[in-house]
């Protein structure tokens, strides 16, 4: 069977580009752990409040270890804020009281849609300190722009410090 050179040009640029998408889905599955978000349960939504959800919040488990629970409905983040030391590993736990929303912290590997009824969890870890925002990707309403909470990760070694020179 004979191929024009044309052809057989084009085939190797499409088999090139296909190996190319193959292996970028590889190394991102396996090198930096990408995984696809799945509910960890559901939940009815009107019964937030009779729910752990019900007072939503940052929970120490110990050893540098936090359970965080969220609730989004428009056009806030519950809580709106949390304070967590340098090195946490932060579990959240999060729930859409009405609508679709998104929940994405900045400069971690944390992005989640939020459908009502499910229960979406994500587990990072803050090795800097600073201000993290989270933010809505999901668009959700004329106040979707306002949507947003912050972490604040604190250098307790220095806070420890700071203080002692204080004394």
């Amino acid at each position: 069977m004979h191929i024009d050179e044309l052809e057989r040009y084009w085939l190797i640029a499409v088999s090139v580009a296909l190996g190319a998408f193959g292996a970028a889905l590889l190394a991102s599955v396996f090198i930096f752990r990408v995984q696809l978000p799945s509910p960890v349960a559901r939940i009815d939504p009107a019964e937030i409040n009779e729910s752990a959800f019900a007072e939503p919040g940052l929970k120490d488990m110990g050893d540098n270890t936090y359970a965080a629970l969220f609730v989004a409905q428009m056009w806030a983040f519950t809580p709106g804020e949390i304070r967590l030391p340098k090195g946490a590993d932060v579990t959240f736990f999060v729930v859409s009281r009405d609508i679709s929303h998104g929940f994405f912290i900045e400069q971690h590997n944390v992005n989640l849609m939020l459908l009502p009824g499910q229960i979406a969890s994500a587990t990072t870890r803050f090795n800097r300190p600073g201000t993290y925002r989270i933010i809505c990707h999901e668009f959700c309403g004329p106040g979707h722009q306002n949507m947003v909470a912050t972490i604040i990760v604190e250098d307790t070694e220095q806070s420890t410090a700071e203080e002692a020179a204080a004394e």
